[in-house]
């Protein structure tokens, strides 16, 4: 029998505007999230928060930008796992927590796409779970290789692309809700 659980990834006050790490669209990638963790909430599904904790010049340990975002703060009881490298899995209790709760099916949110969210993804897969990605409800930037500019736009469809492939089903916030 399925189980559902909410991965919130990293919606941290540094990738939103006046953060050090400014992202694409996070106000519009929280809203949906938040749509999201309401109708989670509403049906019961455990909501799992990912909060990183690095030292690389943004989500720096006790700084204002390594908080949680104010649109998706957790509740009491709902559970926050601290990482310090993109994979939610390495190093953490993630795992284990997941499999206390018997999860089975992730729905998988949360910044940034073309990192934690992608690594996470995978990494989820290869443990057995059926990972669902919400496309609209994850952020990521503009990135450069070979100082070519790709922007976010292309990031973001591309990443979904390839996770599609093989690793997740990918949705858009409507079709989840």
């Amino acid at each position: 029998m399925k189980k559902q659980a909410l991965l919130i990834i990293d919606v941290q006050q540094d990738y939103f505007k006046g953060g050090k790490m400014e992202l694409s669209g996070p106000d519009a990638a929280a809203a949906n999230i938040r749509q999201i963790l309401e109708k989670c909430r509403k049906k019961g599904i455990p909501v799992i928060y990912i909060k990183h904790q690095a030292d690389a010049g943004f989500l720096v340990t006790n700084t204002p930008g390594a908080e949680i975002h104010p649109s998706v703060q957790p509740l009491a009881g709902e559970k926050i796992i601290t990482k310090h490298y993109p994979n939610s899995f390495r190093e953490t209790e993630l795992l284990k927590h997941l499999q206390q709760i018997g999860a089975t099916d992730l729905i998988i949110t949360g910044m940034m796409t073309h990192a934690c969210v992608d690594a996470t993804t995978r990494a989820a897969k290869d443990f057995g779970f059926h990972c669902t990605v919400v496309a609209d409800a994850c952020a990521t930037r503009d990135l450069e290789i070979n100082q070519q500019k790709v922007p976010a736009a292309e990031v973001q469809r591309s990443m979904m692309a390839g996770l599609a492939f093989f690793y997740a089903d990918i949705v858009n916030t409507q079709q989840y809700l």
